[in-house]
């Protein structure tokens, strides 16, 4: 196997060059002993593992004694990720740990908001911003991990805002039924401006994802997000538009967040404490220039990005093709950031 090394100016990285692989082979593993390793994209699509990841991750693992620990920018507790492996092709006990966004954001809504009281003496309520009921993914799980705050689905009456998924907005209902108002096809189109109605669909569509955050930042009310991805690729290879999104027209707007996940430090610092190995024999592997590069290269920890996950587009190449230097040199000039290494896909061969 070859690799090409590419040489940039960019002095804003913690990297000035990088090495093009054609596979996540023996040249990348010698030089580590650890691993920190994204999930979406890398590891699987939300469906089952990628090809040839959850063989890797055996081999790392079993054959090569490498530490391995998984940071998501997911919803989920790090024991509701872990949970999960099985089903997607992978062993649980290959991985010291998982540290999760949603975990850490539930840890902060917690100690922040969890019986606190308005200066009438009411008990403060989050606009929660959160993901439908599936089989695999409760939204009252995160809510336990806020301390079973109150909520409501009307921004008028919230104290603060917890962005936590983008398909609905939440809160009690009648005779101990949840109301759940929809926030239409934002996941699918990323329009802040698409209508949302109730659940039932009974009702018109009067308000917007846009209106609710300009009501929100007129009342000056902090947010918090749990996972602030902007996209993912979904199973079918499309696009799915993620809370970070949100995010990031609520500030523009003014508002306030706080963001837990990818690419804030303290997320990386964590992962290097569960590996408990110098961070130069580090390396994380991730498919997002903005949240999984950005952050290993704020943390000082080298990089392996996944050409093959949500930047694929942008390259023009195949799921498995190794990029051409001249798209991979525009990417990286575009966005400002470069990785150590760059592989296709998160396998061996």
């Amino acid at each position: 196997m070859t690799s090409e090394e590419e040489k940039s100016t960019n002095n804003n990285n913690h990297n000035e060059s990088f090495e093009i692989h054609e596979c996540f082979g023996k040249d990348i593993i010698d030089r580590y002993d650890g691993f920190i390793l994204d999930q979406f994209g890398v590891l699987h699509n939300g469906a089952h593992g990628l090809e040839g990841a959850p063989e890797l991750v055996q081999k790392l693992a079993g054959d090569y004694n490498k530490k391995l620990v998984i940071l998501s920018n997911s919803s989920s507790s790090s024991e509701s990720c872990k949970a999960k492996l099985p089903k997607l092709g992978f062993d649980p006990k290959n991985f010291c740990n998982a540290v999760t966004s949603g975990e850490e954001a539930g840890k902060y809504i917690r100690d922040q908001y969890a019986g606190t009281t308005t200066p009438e003496g009411a008990m403060k309520k989050a606009l929660w911003f959160t993901w439908k009921t599936k089989s695999s993914l409760s939204p009252l799980r995160f809510l336990e991990l806020c301390g079973n705050i109150p909520v409501t689905t009307d921004p008028s009456e919230a104290d603060y805002v917890v962005l936590h998924g983008v398909d609905l907005l939440r809160g009690p209902g009648a005779d101990g039924e949840a109301e759940e108002v929809s926030l239409g096809d934002f996941f699918e189109t990323g329009k802040l401006d698409g209508g949302s109605e109730s659940e039932s669909g009974d009702s018109p569509a009067t308000t917007t994802i846009e209106s609710i955050l300009q009501a929100c930042a007129k009342r000056g009310l902090p947010m918090v997000c749990a996972n602030p991805d902007f996209i993912m690729v979904k199973p079918d290879g499309s696009t799915g538009y993620m809370p970070g999104t949100i995010a990031r027209r609520y500030t523009e707007l003014g508002g306030s967040c706080v963001e837990f996940g990818k690419p804030h430090a303290s997320h990386f610092e964590a992962c290097l404490r569960d590996l408990g190995l110098p961070r130069e024999k580090v390396a994380h592997v991730g498919d997002s220039l903005h949240h999984d590069i950005k952050g290993a290269n704020d943390s000082r920890v080298d990089s392996v990005f996944v050409a093959g996950g949500v930047h694929r587009t942008e390259l023009g190449s195949a799921l498995n093709e190794v990029p051409s230097r001249d798209a991979l040199d525009a990417l990286f000039e575009k966005h400002a950031l470069m990785p150590t290494h760059v592989v296709p896909m998160f396998r061996m061969e």
